[in-house]
């Protein structure tokens, strides 16, 4: 696998000689008793890039995110969100992100803006605030005409699209998105899509994302890492990736490539909460 080396060590290369990154890692490692979730992850992300994480089931993808947005403590190496470190810090590294898991995570017996506003109050948005906040990301998310309506009657991409309000609230330097259209039909897919791009552009946010789908990270992820049994497996840009198996080939190659895995590739509430409690599990 030498071309796996090469890539990552020219990744390395070119961020060493860049300015602050927002998030940095070295040899991260996450232990359950004797099993390794995640080995020597080390990576460096700068201000307002979309990085994508990719891996079969298991591979340690989750278990990354956990630890970066301090829901994990590590059990090795270290890292850094905007400056304040994980383990030391892990109230500064709340303040400054926001993130959206796997698993369903607004209340479907509440109307979209009543999740919110418990999510302001939760993140302590200042009362005289709180009203345009809330405002501001229903707009965003294009929900405002739906802000009175109970979440269970939601489709999945709009549940989506509320979990990604309800993260930006307090407007956070970083966003973690843990397989954010898992189980969503293709105009939902692509319409999520579309909010995070424009996360990006309009607020400046950092994108840390998971994903299994080949397409999402090749339209969305300006880099991204391949994991394999806990490890990074190749680092660098949909395009060197892809560049660095064949002439003519595709991300689905890369991964299939770098992991040794084929590509294993919604409706309504009740829909997007099953698909994304099957997906719910360590990696």
């Amino acid at each position: 696998m030498e071309a796996t080396n090469l890539l990552r060590t020219d990744a390395v290369t070119q961020q060493a000689g860049k300015g602050k990154f927002i998030v940095q890692t070295q040899s991260l490692t996450k232990r359950f008793g004797d099993l390794t979730a995640v080995s020597d992850f080390t990576v460096s992300i700068e201000p307002g890039e979309i990085f994508g994480l990719v891996g079969p089931n298991g591979a340690g993808k989750t278990t990354v995110i956990k630890m970066l947005t301090t829901l994990l403590p590590p059990t090795a190496g270290n890292a850094s969100v905007d400056g304040h470190d994980i383990a030391h810090e892990a109230g500064e590294v709340r303040r400054v992100i926001g993130y959206v898991p796997q698993f369903i995570s607004a209340d479907g017996a509440l109307s979209g803006y009543e999740n919110l506003l418990i999510f302001s109050k939760l993140y302590d948005i200042p009362r005289k605030e709180r009203e345009q906040r809330i405002g501001e990301v229903l707009k965003f998310m294009g929900l405002s005409d739906f802000s009175n309506k109970l979440v269970r009657t939601y489709s999945g991409g709009m549940i989506r699209r509320l979990e990604i309000a309800e993260a930006m609230l307090h407007r956070p330097r970083v966003l973690f998105l843990d397989e954010p259209t898992v189980g969503l039909d293709p105009v939902a897919r692509n319409m999520v899509w579309e909010h995070i791009k424009r996360l990006r552009a309009d607020y400046g946010a950092t994108i840390f994302l998971t994903t299994h789908y080949m397409d999402e990270a090749d339209k969305l992820c300006m880099r991204l890492a391949i994991m394999h049994l806990g490890e990074m497996a190749a680092i660098g840009s949909p395009y060197e990736l892809k560049s660095s198996v064949g002439e003519s080939a595709t991300l689905d190659d890369a991964f299939a490539y770098y992991s040794g895995f084929e590509i294993d590739s919604g409706g309504s509430y009740r829909d997007a909460s099953r698909v994304r409690r099957l997906t719910r599990r360590v990696g």
